[in-house]
């Protein structure tokens, strides 16, 4: 019997399953897997976490949602021209990328749709189901990697899409992970069934570029008694981010977490703002501007201006594939609730836990150490969870 048969197997549920973080997530996981990269980005694949049990690249199976019918090879192809994937790469994962392509689902609700909520968490519910059952996975983790949808209004307004996908997970027994700063799980109708689920969940929005730098920067100004008096930043976006961050209601749903690791790590709240422009000829690659002013020693004015040009896909994709084997190694280990432990990762993490970079990789590598040690001290490690039971949430 071949290894990847003689060991579990572990489902990745990607909503958004054939945009470019998702495919990326895809490629990236064959192409490591089959020794054409190393694995840069991954903090999972770094010796803190060798023993902490968690499920191999080679055992990730791949499935999702997705409102778009572009195939991922030709998604991946976009990609490789765009200089998001190396040249070559997409050709020698074309296999997994059609295996892959193949569990992906019609996702809602699109343009003329008549179902209901109930109905929609429902189908969504059974897609996860099925792609469990098919491949005798011992578990799932569904990832939300969409597009950003605008701020709810308020906390009695019906539940956008990420928060029926989120819903579909818990229906299906899933843990859930939200990449995005989208409402998912945060919506009222979620939280209480996550609540009476048992299960683990993550999020909220990853921190991938200008807040990762904010995150570190923070900290700095505060541990040397600095006093900054403003910050001010400007992102530029091209692809499906910065269309769809062209809305300012979506935008505004993006800023929250960018100005709360600031308000978290500083203490107050500086002067300025974060501007969003959509810029489609940068396509998948972003440029972040962050001017901060503080004062010195004897209240000398000073300016520290930073500049972050990278790839939104590149960046995010190992954070995803991290957060998959995290999630599931917590789910398997009878772990519930949020998993306040992989802050590390987000900018506006659910739970309690630290602001600072540095502190929450502490936390997060502690987090990895008591994983491994789960199985020794007799934590329970059970089957997929069977929610029959649960209440219908809406």
């Amino acid at each position: 019997m071949s290894a990847s048969l003689s060991r579990p197997r572990v489902g990745v549920w990607l909503i958004g399953a054939r945009g470019s973080v998702a495919t990326t997530v895809v490629t990236g996981c064959a192409a490591i897997t089959a020794g054409l990269h190393p694995p840069t980005g991954m903090v999972t694949e770094t010796p803190a976490f060798t023993d902490s049990g968690l499920p191999a690249l080679s055992d990730l199976v791949f499935g999702g949602h997705d409102t778009l019918d572009c195939p991922l090879p030709k998604r991946a192809e976009t990609l490789t021209a765009g200089g998001v994937l190396p040249p070559g790469i997409a050709t020698a994962v074309a296999a997994e990328l059609e295996a892959a392509d193949r569990e992906i689902r019609p996702g809602g609700p699109t343009s003329g749709d008549t179902r209901s909520e109930a109905e929609l968490i429902t189908a969504f519910a059974d897609d996860i189901r099925d792609f469990v059952h098919r491949h005798e996975l011992e578990r799932a983790v569904v990832v939300n990697v969409a597009s950003t949808e605008p701020a709810s209004p308020g906390p009695d307004a019906p539940p956008p899409a990420s928060t029926l996908y989120a819903l579909a997970a818990l229906r299906a027994g899933c843990p859930y992970v939200n990449f995005t700063p989208s409402e998912g799980m945060h919506h009222t109708a979620a939280a209480r069934e996550a609540e009476r689920s048992g299960l683990p969940y993550a999020g909220r929005d990853g921190k991938t570029g200008q807040t990762l730098l904010r995150a570190v920067l923070g900290p700095m100004f505060a541990q040397r008694a600095l006093r900054v008096r403003a910050w001010s930043g400007t992102n530029l976006l091209g692809g499906g981010d910065g269309a769809a961050l062209a809305d300012p209601a979506a935008a505004a749903a993006k800023n929250a977490g960018k100005e709360r690791v600031l308000a978290d790590t500083l203490g107050t709240v500086p002067e300025g703002e974060v501007h969003i422009d959509d810029v489609p000829a940068l396509g998948d690659w972003k440029t972040a501007w962050d001017h901060i002013a503080f004062d010195g020693f004897l209240g000398t004015r000073m300016i520290l201006q930073t500049i972050w040009q990278g790839c939104d896909s590149a960046l995010a994709a190992p954070l995803v594939l991290d957060l998959a084997r995290l999630t599931a190694r917590a789910h398997e280990a009878g772990l519930s609730g949020p998993l306040d432990a992989l802050g590390f990762y987000f900018k506006e993490p659910v739970g309690d836990g630290p602001s600072g970079l540095a502190e929450q990789y502490e936390e997060l590598a502690r987090f990895g150490r008591s994983l491994g040690q789960a199985d020794e001290e007799g934590q329970g490690v059970g089957p997929v969870a069977q929610p029959d039971d649960m209440g219908e949430a809406l």
